[in-house]
């Protein structure tokens, strides 16, 4: 998610790269060797399958969005949600299959590779596209960086709100203020920002992945749990009863949930990186087809459970949160476990979203003021029993600005659903839709006019269609949200 005015790749390759070695991708390169120890490109022979991209991609998904799809579902009701999930989970696979086709640049097995997603569109599209591209990708690293400093306070009420329940007796109300703990996330990541490379630690991936199974799965366990003492499966087919919310907020609140699902579907921009480290014979395009199969199999069947489970237990009352929802009930120490998986989650995830758009801040002025000692200098400050660590003072008031102004807009807006939303309606149609189909139809020459290309472009303006009708409801739901918040002073 990251670009915004480079026009070259060794600036889009140099942003990018954060993603791959967050994913444990190595980039080391030995120009014009090609032996059993280099591929065609000279860089270190690639061993990935379907398999250790199916892993890399349902890795990357599964995440804090998921908490928020019970509430999609309610909006929509039993035969709409899941019908719209299966329809995103199949277009999602759909314009991925076109994308794997662009990770080369002319012939399917010889061409020149792309090695991020940014440089496909360069060498597919280039110019303006590139441009807003990166625009609209730097924008949701923004928006990311606000949804999860909400939902990471989320968390932390949670844990404080039950053990407070719990140790009065259910006499306290137990009032808390999300601000407290936007803060303390927010002086965690300006802490961790300061870290060199903090997203290319080798197992950070590893805990997120563990992080948010864990989470996810205890959201589904207790759904089942739920249904099962209910006795009942709740919810309508039609979703969320007028009367029970107005005409208008039913509009507002289905529109907001078709992003919120878009947004638990967005991570186009990570399918070249990833595919990037597969093997061939075959070609990567087919390998990486067969693993977006069955890691979209996977994830939506995932989904569809904890959705389904999350919106058979609470019905129309469906939190944004799955699992705030459980409240105040026992096993509350199962849920501080989640809560606190997902906490943990977060606080590595901010920055793996964030160090690309860092990067790119640090190299554009870099290159902008190349003699400012500002920016450049290094102050060596020596650590006892470890190496000296590189202070940059430019690089240290940039990202503390940068965390303490979206923790700012998260504690203005600490709204999780209509955030989600936002996001899955900004990411989803350009970077999932338009630039993969936008590429497809030049790689391949496909004639304008075409049966081919008029099915591609009804796709595209079907998508954006859904991404207007999506932001317009989690704009909506925003302003209906603050007409009863008050920043700053309220508790919850």
């Amino acid at each position: 998610m990251q670009k915004m005015g480079v026009e070259n790749g060794e600036g889009a390759a140099a942003i990018k790269d954060k993603y791959k070695q967050s994913l444990g991708i190595s980039s080391a390169a030995d120009a014009g060797n090609t032996s059993k120890c280099f591929d065609d490109d000279g860089r270190s022979k690639r061993t990935g399958s379907v398999w250790t991209a199916s892993a890399h991609i349902i890795t990357a998904v599964i995440g804090s969005g998921v908490l928020s799809l019970a509430w999609a579902i309610a909006q929509l009701g039993w035969i709409a949600g899941p019908t719209v999930m299966l329809l995103f989970s199949f277009v999602t696979y759909y314009t991925a299959a076109l994308l794997a086709d662009c990770y080369r640049s002319g012939d399917p097995v010889t061409g020149k590779r792309n090695y991020t997603y940014m440089e496909a569109v360069e060498s597919n599209l280039g110019g303006l596209k590139v441009k807003m591209c990166g625009l609209i990708q730097y924008l949701n690293l923004f928006g990311t960086a606000i949804g999860y400093t909400i939902a990471a306070s989320i968390s932390m009420m949670a844990i404080k709100r039950t053990n407070c329940f719990h140790e009065s007796g259910g006499k306290n109300p137990c009032h808390i203020s999300s601000n407290p703990y936007m803060i303390l996330f927010g002086i965690t990541e300006i802490i961790f920002s300061q870290i060199p490379d903090f997203d290319q630690i080798w197992w950070l991936s590893i805990i997120a992945a563990v992080m948010s199974f864990t989470y996810s799965s205890i959201g589904l366990a207790l759904g089942i749990a739920k249904v099962a003492a209910n006795g009942t499966i709740s919810g309508s087919l039609t979703g969320v009863r007028i009367g029970t919310v107005t005409q208008a907020q039913k509009i507002w609140g289905s529109f907001q949930a078709l992003g919120d699902i878009a947004f638990a579907y967005s991570y186009s921009m990570i399918l070249i990186e990833i595919q990037d480290t597969i093997k061939s014979p075959p070609s990567e395009a087919k390998t990486m087809k067969k693993a977006t199969l069955l890691s979209v199999g996977v994830t939506t069947a995932f989904y569809m459970l904890c959705g389904c489970m999350g919106y058979a237990a609470f019905g129309d009352l469906s939190p944004g949160n799955l699992l705030t929802g459980f409240g105040i009930f026992n096993p509350f120490w199962l849920l501080d476990i989640a809560n606190a998986a997902i906490v943990i989650h977060l606080v590595g995830a901010y920055q793996v979203y964030s160090q690309p758009l860092f990067a790119f801040v640090e190299k554009w002025a870099a290159e902008k003021w190349p003699g400012n000692e500002f920016i450049i200098k290094e102050i060596k400050i020596p650590i006892p029993g470890f190496r000296p660590y590189n202070l940059n003072l430019f690089r240290l008031v940039w990202r503390t600005v940068f965390v303490i102004v979206s923790t700012v807009i998260s504690m203005l807006l600490p709204f999780f659903n209509d955030v989600v939303g936002l996001l899955g309606a900004i990411g989803f149609w350009p970077l999932t839709v338009y630039i993969p189909v936008e590429m497809y139809i030049a790689q391949k020459k496909i004639a304008k006019w075409s049966s081919r290309w008029i099915c591609l472009q009804l796709l595209s303006i079907a998508c954006l269609i859904i991404s207007i009708a999506a932001a317009a409801g989690s704009i909506a739901g925003v302003v209906l949200d603050l007409k009863i918040y008050k920043p700053f002073q309220t508790s919850f």
